[in-house]
């Protein structure tokens, strides 16, 4: 039979953790309690903080047990991983056996770069697997206020996150403004194009005596009517200017050959014309 935990003294509040870790680093965020069972869980993550710090909190003074689990950038590199970063990892079970390595896991689904403790005094009741569950819901609980608050900070109009976000966004504005006049130049200039192309095969069918059609097709029709190019995104705008390119580059080899073709026949008249007179 196995020997029971003895009972931990009551925990504080998170209110009082909350303003506790705020004087002593403002970047420590507090997950909700949880209680089950006589057993009460806490979390608290910090960017920047060292895991025994946070372990240290007084808060936790009473605490059964401090799990604690960090993941911070490495140092090191390998030739495969040159644009991959790699992370040092490690955790402290503190006597929950396997709840450490829990919290690794959740650090790293979560892209979470810092240290998370999860606090847990125990009441005097064997919870089981359940009690896993509890400590990682806790810790996601604070890493997700912690990703919420970075949220909020890099959206304040002048940080240099949310100045970069409005510059992309001016130059995209720009540059679709750009297309959208160029792209309604090309149409015109296709339209141009092709009313050329079909004055000099009529020539050269006056010529022939025969209508001639041509053997090849243009793959990046342009439709005739006028299109809204304003109510695209800039992504379909850039491939339009690719195919609108490769119509006129098309038409123009279809109108050399037809000229080609219309000078030799020209020749060909001349030529006749000498013969017979």
């Amino acid at each position: 039979m196995s020997r029971k935990r003895p009972r931990s003294a009551s925990p504080p509040s998170t209110s009082t953790i909350d303003a506790r870790s705020s004087q002593t680093d403002h970047r420590t965020f507090c997950s909700n309690t949880i209680k089950d069972r006589s057993s009460t869980f806490v979390a608290i993550f910090s960017p920047s903080a060292p895991a025994p710090t946070l372990q240290a909190n007084p808060d936790f003074a009473t605490a059964t047990h401090r799990v604690a689990a960090w993941r911070k950038p490495s140092a090191q590199r390998t030739l495969f991983t040159v644009k991959r970063p790699l992370f040092d990892m490690g955790h402290d079970d503190d006597g929950e056996q396997y709840a450490g390595k829990r919290l690794e896991k959740v650090l790293s689904e979560m892209s979470a770069e810092g240290v998370v403790v999860v606090a847990r005094w125990y009441g005097g009741i064997l919870l089981g697997p359940v009690r896993f569950t509890h400590i990682e819901k806790c810790a996601r609980e604070a890493i997700e206020k912690w990703k919420a608050s970075v949220t909020a900070v890099q959206q304040e109009p002048d940080h240099p996150a949310a100045a970069q976000k409005r510059k992309i966004e001016e130059d995209d504005a720009k540059r679709k403004s750009t297309l959208v006049s160029v792209l309604e130049e090309r149409d015109h200039s296709i339209s141009a194009l092709r009313g050329l192309l079909r004055e000099k095969t009529e020539e050269v069918c006056a010529i022939e005596s025969e209508d001639m059609v041509l053997t090849s097709k243009d793959g990046n029709v342009t439709p005739d009517k006028a299109v809204d190019y304003s109510a695209m995104p800039l992504q379909a705008l850039e491939r339009l200017e690719k195919a609108r390119d490769a119509s006129i580059s098309w038409i123009l080899k279809e109108i050399d050959k037809v000229e080609e073709r219309l000078e030799q026949q020209q020749q060909q008249q001349h030529k006749r014309f000498r013969d017979c007179g």
